[in-house]
C-alpha cells in the first residue's frame, strides 16, 4: 500500500511540473499507452504527446487518487482542471491502468478520460 500510494504521489507530482522530459523518465523505454483514442509507444512519443497536450490545456492542475492495486497493476482515478487559448475552462475526469516492469518502470498505462466544461469561478484544484 505504501508503495502503491508513493508511486501515484510521484506521478501527480510530476506531470503537475509539465516537463514532458521529467515525466516520460517514469516509463519504460518501450512503454505503451492508450489516452483517449491515440495510440502511444515509446518514450518519444509520450515526450511529444506531452509537450502537445501542454500546449494546448493551459495551466494545467492535476490530482491523482489510488483506486486499488494488485501485484504490478494499479488502477487510479484522476481529474485535472485546464483552459484552452479562448479561456474556456474543462475539468477532466478519468481512470488509468498501470502496469509497471520490474525495475518499477512504468510499462503500460491505459487512460480513458471525459472532460467537462465548467466556469472559471467553479474550478476546485
Amino acid at each position: 500500500m505504501e508503495t502503491a500510494l508513493q508511486k501515484v504521489q510521484a506521478a501527480e507530482d510530476a506531470w503537475n511540473t509539465r516537463d514532458p522530459e521529467r515525466v516520460a523518465l517514469a516509463y519504460t523505454i518501450d512503454t505503451e499507452w492508450r489516452n483517449r483514442t491515440e495510440f502511444i509507444n515509446g518514450r518519444e512519443e509520450v515526450v511529444a504527446f506531452l509537450k502537445r497536450k501542454w500546449a494546448k490545456e493551459l495551466d494545467y492542475k492535476l490530482k491523482k487518487e489510488l483506486w486499488g492495486f494488485r501485484e504490478n497493476r494499479m488502477a487510479v482515478r484522476f481529474e485535472y482542471e485546464w483552459h484552452d487559448d479562448s479561456s474556456n475552462w474543462y475539468r477532466s475526469y478519468g481512470n488509468e491502468l498501470w502496469e509497471f516492469d520490474e525495475d518499477g518502470y512504468m510499462r503500460k498505462r491505459y487512460a480513458s478520460i471525459n472532460d467537462l466544461p465548467i466556469k472559471e469561478s467553479d474550478r476546485k484544484l
